[in-house]
């Protein structure tokens, strides 16, 4: 048997599927792994499989089989998939993926992209790092693993799959309407080295031209704005309601009320207007790339 051979029939353990835990203060998440799981051993039993042979049939260790039928792992699409063919049962168990994509990803990170994928309009000023929207995968997992204390490998990979598919929100037809302000400095900053930089920068070119964007970047010899004080998000409904907030005002906490997101409004428009208009910023990002 060749390496290659070797490589291909080797079964999927925990080391090839980091990022995949329950997180346990997710009782919704747990509650609904915790169901698939019961659900998938009921029906290997029933069959009668013992895991580790299930565990060939779909291509995972026996280990991992325990742990994804004792709710403590959670299943990929691929695995939901495999057990549902070896196990015949019509679809029901790829089915659950419906419910289990949404538990892969933080509690957190699930409520923003609720609302990001439910707002009609998203306006974002950023003057420390590229928003989450517009990052690539090499660069968030860059940034996650800059944190202190450091990340597990697995938490980092866990949020870097759930920041991407927060990006869907490009993807929706009709497109919200999205508008960036970024700070210079964001450009400049060499997050995982020249390489990873450089596809960031060329990813906002992407991103950029796309109908439904509009990005725009504050150069730093600017004068003082209303961002000084940090980040602004202002997100808007169909409904006509809005939610919105700022490092620098309410606490930095999400905000409803109509006084506070005019404040919001009057600030971000003001940093719209002091900053450059979306060709110039374009240019200016092409402009940072050609530097190197």
């Amino acid at each position: 048997m060749t390496a290659v051979e070797a490589d291909a029939g080797r079964l999927k353990g925990e080391a090839d599927e980091p990022g995949w835990e329950v997180d346990p203060d997710d009782e919704w998440g747990v509650a609904v792994i915790a169901t698939v799981g019961r659900q998938l051993k009921l029906r290997r039993e029933a069959v009668g499989m013992r895991a580790a042979e299930f565990g060939t049939a779909v291509g995972y260790g026996e280990d991992m089989v325990y742990k994804i039928e004792g709710g403590k792992r959670i299943p990929r699409q691929d695995y939901l998939v495999r057990a549902d063919e070896v196990l015949g049962a019509g679809g029901l168990i790829a089915a659950t993926w419906e419910d289990v994509k949404r538990v892969r990803y933080p509690k957190k990170v699930r409520e923003l992209a609720k609302l990001e994928g439910q707002a009609v309009e998203i306006g974002v000023y950023e003057c420390n790092s590229v928003h989450g929207l517009l990052q690539t995968p090499e660069h968030a997992r860059a940034l996650f693993e800059a944190a202190q204390p450091p990340y597990s490998p697995d938490d980092v990979e866990r949020m870097v799959a759930a920041r991407m598919a927060r990006q869907s929100v490009f993807e929706r037809d009709p497109a919200p309407s999205v508008h960036y302000v970024l700070e210079e400095a964001v450009l400049r900053r060499r997050v995982g080295g020249t390489m990873v930089w450089r596809q960031q920068l060329e990813h906002l070119l992407e991103v950029g031209r796309l109908r439904s964007v509009t990005l725009q970047i504050m150069p730093t010899n600017t004068d003082a704005h209303p961002g000084v004080d940090g980040k602004i998000e202002l997100l808007k409904f169909p409904d006509g309601s809005a939610v919105g907030r700022s490092d620098g005002a309410f606490s930095g906490r999400p905000t409803t009320d109509p006084k506070q997101l005019r404040i919001l409004e009057l600030r971000y428009g003001t940093i719209r207007a002091q900053a450059l208009p979306p060709r110039e910023s374009l240019a200016f990002i092409e402009q940072v790339l050609g530097e190197t």
